[in-house]
């Protein structure tokens, strides 16, 4: 059976999501067609607004509202120390996790051959400006635990050998092949409590 042409529209988005396949999706669509009109037009202004409410600060490259970045200019947190993370994802992994206090550095992507995916000088070159600007004295390369993460974490560690700072990246219980942002706040304590030198 065809759905109508709206309807299909529907669904084809949401399966754009992460882990929506076609039954959920179709799912999703069906339980937005039950609400209300004061449901459902608080939902479309608020996707309408995404592009204009959210931008990337340009120091960190983390999400922030209105042009204020809450890590960057926040003096609560250690100045000196900076996590270098590869998504907006595990950021807030960390961040939820309430036990890390200092900045933040997102970068655009990890060090993945196969699918022809390489750091950019001009990344490297950010961070060594925000590690002089910011006089910091630890990196924590913060990645998945993957053959890219790991591949990422050698890379940036090499490339930044050269500075006169401690270079680190969490260790202890992090499961081979995981990612930050579905491991647990107990794990993610953990590994970045007894963080290993590079």
């Amino acid at each position: 059976m065809t759905y109508p042409k709206t309807l299909e529209k529907l669904i084809m988005h949401l399966k754009k999501l992460p882990g929506v396949g076609q039954k959920t999706a179709e799912r999703y669509a069906f339980e937005l067609l039950t609400w209300d009109e004061a449901e459902i037009t608080p939902l479309g202004n608020l996707l309408l607004s995404l592009k204009e409410t959210f931008n990337k600060c340009a120091e960190c490259n983390a999400l922030c509202e209105n042009n204020n970045c809450r890590f960057c200019n926040s003096p609560q947190r250690n100045q000196n120390t900076l996590c270098i993370v590869s998504s907006q994802k595990d950021l807030y992994a960390l961040e939820q996790s309430n036990f890390f206090t200092g900045l933040y550095h997102i970068i655009p992507n990890t060090l993945s051959p196969l699918d022809q995916l390489e750091i950019d000088t001009a990344v490297i070159n950010a961070i060594k400006e925000r590690i002089s600007y910011r006089n910091i004295k630890e990196i924590i390369l913060a990645f998945d635990s993957t053959v890219e993460g790991d591949a990422t974490t050698l890379y940036i560690s090499q490339e930044l050998k050269a500075l006169d700072l401690s270079i680190t990246k969490p260790t202890h219980g992090l499961p081979l092949g995981s990612s930050l942002d579905f491991v647990d706040k107990a794990t993610l304590h953990r590994a970045f409590s007894s963080r290993g030198s590079l």
